[in-house]
């Protein structure tokens, strides 16, 4: 049970500080919603819904907004969300997955495309970079649930295929078809998480330097700032010196 990006302590962190409450309460909202609609309005019967409301939780979103987006996608006057990846490259060949859910994919491909273009990158075809990253599930825990040896030992027990441990917490993965069933095992030795969710993880990182590496930190943080997008991955990294500098910006 090792390996994991480099980069994705930093990106979280800036990722939380730079982020817009209001855009990031809707765009979990969004996910509520499309989970409820396509399943039961019931969280204890929709794994999905559980995990959107969990999620919330974790981001300390009002009780009152998760129930207002839950009874808006039961109401029936919710609008119909498309659940849509795009793939491309961005500055220094690096692999992106953006995934979205949109009311008008004509809007949001043209302006995931300007982001992309913007940038330097391409808009590729869907599968054009898939294959360099797994569809795995990521259960998040704070560092104060206990040491390393502690989460590797419950992760194990729960059936878990990695554990990535440093200071600012344990990040547990597991196969994507896996994850309600690890995360409930890991809830009942650890307590709730701070967040359970599907990602798509880098199987190798492509190196670039710290221009090339600020540049694609800045297409994540555009295409972030679109409403329709909701999850950016990439598979950049950055040697020692560069992280530093960029954890210090």
């Amino acid at each position: 049970m090792a390996g994991h990006s480099q980069f994705k302590n930093i990106m979280h962190r800036k990722g939380r500080q730079d982020a817009v409450r209001s855009k990031m309460f809707s765009k979990l909202a969004r996910e509520i919603v499309v989970a409820a609609k396509a399943g039961l309005p019931d969280p204890s019967m929709n794994a999905r819904l559980r995990l959107a409301i969990n999620n919330a939780k974790a981001q300390s979103m009002p009780k009152d907004n998760i129930d207002r987006a839950i009874k808006k996608a039961s109401g029936g006057d919710a609008e119909n969300y498309d659940e849509v990846r795009y793939e491309g490259y961005g500055p220094g060949g690096v692999a992106v997955i953006v995934e979205a859910l949109t009311d008008n994919r004509n809007r949001t491909a043209s302006n995931v495309r300007s982001c992309f273009t913007k940038s330097g990158g391409a808009l590729g075809e869907t599968g054009s970079v898939a294959f360099m990253f797994d569809h795995v599930g990521e259960i998040v825990y704070a560092a104060s649930v206990g040491d390393a040896d502690k989460v590797m030992e419950a992760a194990i027990e729960a059936g878990a295929d990695d554990v990535i441990s440093d200071d600012s917490g344990h990040t547990i993965i597991t196969a994507f078809e896996d994850i309600n069933e690890v995360s409930t095992a890991l809830e009942a030795s650890l307590g709730e998480a701070e967040s359970v969710k599907a990602i798509w993880r880098p199987q190798t990182g492509t190196p670039v330097d710290e221009d090339k590496a600020e540049s694609v930190m800045r297409l994540i943080g555009n295409l972030e700032d679109d409403d329709d997008v909701q999850n950016v991955y990439a598979n950049f990294e950055v040697d020692d010196e560069v992280m530093a500098k960029l954890s210090a910006a």
